[in-house]
């Protein structure tokens, strides 16, 4: 009898080759290719940016592991020659806020970086599913989705999935626990106005607001600024190195894992709410969703508190009105 023929790269769950393509050589889609890589789920990982030599310098530098890490490291084409075929494609290319910048003129600037990758990705890989890193993220997937012409189960951001990391592990420190047992949710936009979802938040099953003597009295009562650590969490570490990478290609890395492996787990991605909540428009914000391998495979109405579903209605309509301006949607 013959051994089975196992492909390096192929998942568990497919036994097929898997192709992931990566637009942005910076920092987070480097880290997020590191993830992938170390996962081993790319039989074939191609890397694309407008910057040519410090593409050819990561993949060089990726094939010198090639007895450590498993899957072919390639470079795209100009116009993205070599991503045909790709199972999933991950943007984390954009450009950044100018001082005294406002955010629609960021918005717009971004919009035409889209314009350029969007498009010619999709013409490749027709079957592609998209996952939106760059920032703002939320308004970036959206923008992403109407280029694209895809369904919108398969276009979706990273959104607040590391945000919800975050918030686990600050609960976590707090109690001295895993935050493998905590679980908890932050929802709508990426950003500022995110929305901690404190109603839901559980230790080992038991409710925040239950917990005993000795287990974290009155914890849910001091444990409210926490959120603002969250939020402020990308801050300080831009303040300290730089810019923020690891933990978003972490991130990303656990989103491409669970997409090829079908696994159908409940994250917190940025996905089209329309008819959630009572949102009316297209707009995009993080909710629990199901991941499977044809992408969002459904969308789950958390029970929110009033006060809740008020901050997460606020938050889509602040998106809403960067979306519905008039340079934006004349541009799309």
């Amino acid at each position: 009898n013959k051994l089975p023929l196992v492909m390096i790269g192929a998942t568990a769950a497919t036994s097929k080759p898997t192709k992931v393509t990566v637009v942005g050589a910076g920092a987070v889609g480097m880290a997020a290719a590191f993830s992938i890589l170390t996962k081993e789920l790319a039989s074939e990982l191609v890397i694309a940016d407008i910057m040519r030599e410090k593409v050819e310098g990561e993949v060089l530098d990726f094939s010198h592991s090639g007895t450590f890490l498993t899957g072919r490291v390639t470079q795209a084409g100009e116009n993205y020659e070599g991503t045909e075929g790709s199972d999933i494609c991950i943007i984390t290319a954009g450009v950044r806020q100018r001082a005294g910048e406002s955010r629609l003129s960021l918005l717009e600037r971004n919009v035409k970086v889209m314009k350029s990758i969007i498009p010619p990705l999709v013409a490749k890989s027709p079957d592609t599913l998209i996952l939106m890193v760059s920032n703002p993220c939320d308004i970036m997937t959206y923008v992403a989705w109407k280029l694209s012409g895809l369904p919108k189960e398969r276009v979706f951001g990273s959104g607040t999935y590391l945000d919800s990391s975050r918030f686990r592990v600050l609960i976590g420190e707090s109690l001295n626990v895993s935050p493998f047992s905590v679980h908890g949710w932050i929802v709508g936009e990426h950003g500022d106005s995110s929305v901690p979802v404190w109603s839901s938040v559980s230790v080992a099953g038991i409710p925040l607001d239950s917990l005993k003597e000795g287990e974290g009295e009155h914890f849910a009562d001091s444990c409210k600024g926490l959120h603002k650590k969250v939020v402020d969490a990308a801050y300080k570490v831009i303040e300290l190195k730089g810019y923020t990478n690891w933990a978003i290609g972490a991130a990303v890395g656990k989103i491409v894992e669970l997409i090829f492996k079908d696994s159908r787990r409940i994250i917190p991605l940025s996905t089209c709410c329309k008819g959630l909540y009572g949102i009316e428009s297209d707009v995009f914000l993080s909710v629990p969703v199901v991941i499977s391998r044809a992408g969002v495979a459904r969308s789950f109405k958390q029970p929110l508190k009033e006060e809740e579903e008020a901050a997460l209605k606020k938050s889509a309509s602040t998106l809403e009105e960067l979306l519905l301006s008039e340079s934006v949607v004349s541009s799309l």
